[in-house]
């Protein structure tokens, strides 16, 4: 098949999301299929800082397309994000593509605003579509505005296969939008269990002599990076000689930086950047346990990579969370937002070593058995299977219609119109 593939915000530095598009294509190509990828990406320097800026890295045997998101840019103007510009930018580069050579199936990562493109490419070649639900867009786009709420509505509701990674998000997603479970197929995250393993040198769950927190992914309040901090003091207070590291960039590096400053946490606390995928394995083999404080998930890479890595792993109670991680089975979990439970929690597992090594052993064996991208690979490629051939659903431009919205047809009190980034 020929398959055009339409993603947002293409970094592998940072994004979870964006690794797990580039091991997608990958597994596409090795299953013959013929792939075009379209994906945004913010060149300014507010989304730069933020996302790491840039066009998207090459994917082997994937055409890649990057188009710079100058609708999204209108925010460094002290104007208002304009993502139907950025929506047209898509449509209008898919169907040159096709001109050149007939796509076959479009799927989209993301409903909003690239699930939007796909329905409408789908919709002008009369080909089926795809859309995969992950992140901000089924958290909560679609709560902020009228515009988004009908762009949410006419993606569940239209596209032809709706992905997601898990139960409880897309529980989620159901009680925001009415969406029925059954419009969903699930479709669990994946790692590269052959890049991600244990570290060769000790026996997983071993600790340092001062034992090392690791916080790997995107640096936003949203994942509980600052009560990590707030309970990393706490901990320090109780006299715990401990190390944290913060690995990555997102629109809160400078907070976190402060609120180290301000406990006086700067000689325990070491905040390394964004590191890329292909140096992402070695940042985990730097941790002795993993901490991810996070509100929510559509379904969590990083937890995946550090379960491959052999990290005994706290985490919380939160959607996309509890469908991979089982408190007191293969992690601790506390409720998101309690610094107390937190602290509490990475102390038992500092202090048990029977413990510790239980929950990373039974992690590192579940991932390896459930979560492989040969599996999900194929699993997607079933979908599009089922789909090809068959027509679009068109009726969805009764609810948003690109022909007719634009920015200023829309609702700019979202505050995503706003700060982008946090869509």
């Amino acid at each position: 098949m020929r398959i055009c593939f339409i993603s947002r915000r293409f970094f592998p530095a940072i994004s979870g999301m964006s690794v797990y598009a580039a091991n997608l294509l990958r597994e596409l190509v090795a299953g013959g299929h013929d792939v075009v990828m379209i994906s945004q990406y913010r060149n300014d320097p507010a989304g730069s800082a933020v996302y790491g800026g840039g066009p998207p890295p090459a994917v082997p045997g994937v055409k890649v397309i990057g188009l710079e998101s100058l609708g999204e840019q209108e925010v460094g103007h002290k104007r208002p994000a304009d993502f139907e510009a950025d929506l047209s930018a898509m449509i209008e580069a898919a169907l040159a593509e096709h001109a050149a050579k007939p796509f076959d199936l479009v799927h989209a990562q993301y409903g909003y605003p690239c699930g939007l493109a796909a329905l409408e490419v789908s919709r002008r070649l009369g080909i089926p579509n795809v859309v995969s639900i992950q992140g901000g867009d089924g958290h909560w786009v679609g709560t902020c505005c009228a515009t988004h709420k009908q762009a949410m509505l006419a993606v569940l509701g239209h596209a032809g296969s709706l992905i997601i990674g898990s139960r409880s998000f897309a529980e989620e997603v159901r009680d925001h939008h009415g969406t029925p479970l059954d419009r969903f197929v699930i479709v669990p995250g994946a790692t590269d269990t052959e890049r991600f393993h244990p570290r060769p040198d000790r026996d997983i769950a071993d600790l340092s002599d001062v034992p090392v927190l690791l916080y790997h992914g995107r640096v936003d309040r949203r994942k509980g990076v600052m009560e990590l901090i707030d309970a990393f003091d706490q901990l320090r207070g109780q006299g715990r000689k401990l190390r944290l590291i913060i690995s990555g960039i997102g629109p809160d590096v400078e907070a976190v930086r402060s609120r180290v400053a301000e406990l006086n946490l700067g000689d325990d606390v070491e905040m390394t950047g964004h590191a890329d995928y292909f140096a992402a394995a070695d940042v985990y083999r730097r941790g002795d346990i993993f901490v991810s404080p996070t509100y929510s998930e559509g379904f969590s890479n990083t937890i995946l990579e550090a379960m491959a890595s052999g990290l005994p792993i706290v985490s919380t109670n939160a959607v996309g969370v509890v469908d991979c991680l089982t408190d007191g089975s293969n992690a601790l979990l506390v409720e998101p937002r309690e610094v107390d439970g937190l602290a509490q929690a990475i102390a038992r597992i500092v202090d048990d070593a029977p413990l510790r090594r239980r929950l990373a052993h039974q992690s590192l064996e579940e991932v390896r058995s459930l979560y492989s991208w040969h599996a999900i690979g194929r699993r997607i490629q079933e979908i599009y299977r089922d789909l090809q051939g068959t027509k679009p659903d068109t009726g969805w431009t009764t609810l948003y219609d690109p022909a007719e919205v634009t920015r200023e047809t829309a609702d700019l009190s979202c505050r995503f119109r706003a700060a982008p980034h946090l869509l």
